[in-house]
């Protein structure tokens, strides 16, 4: 699958479980997970959408190791921060606190990571022909 198809679909499921996550705050009069729900929407959202925008807009080599390393790491990253906050915040399960602050800390540094790596993709393939 093409990498901008497979960005622009994880965006929205990121933008649909943002947007109810928005609706029922605004629902309960609760903004208890207001810092989710903004990063739902910035980074699941907002960065997946513009990742997906980039690669349909520049040729980007569809065996280059450094941009399905770039895909996959801001996929597994934004799930894992987002997940991870969640977890962390909210408490939804009797999990460990070390566990939760761990896969919060490892999705956060996994989408860290996958930013310096769209740094280089886009120095590398943006140049216009």
């Amino acid at each position: 699958m093409a990498y901008h198809v497979l960005l622009v679909r994880f965006a929205a499921i990121f933008g649909f479980i943002g947007a109810v996550l928005g609706s029922h705050m605004a629902g309960a009069g609760s903004y208890a997970v207001r810092p989710i729900h903004a990063h739902i929407l910035v980074v699941g959202w907002l960065s997946l959408f513009a990742f997906s925008a980039f690669y349909r807009m520049y040729k980007v080599p569809k065996g280059s190791k450094l941009a399905g390393a770039h895909v996959w790491s801001a996929i597994i990253g934004t799930i894992g921060l987002t997940v991870g906050m969640w977890l962390y915040t909210v408490k939804p399960f009797d999990l460990p606190q070390t566990f939760t602050m761990v896969f919060y800390i490892v999705g956060g540094t996994i989408l860290l990571i996958s930013f310096l790596l769209f740094v280089f993709v886009a120095f590398k393939y943006s140049k216009e022909d």
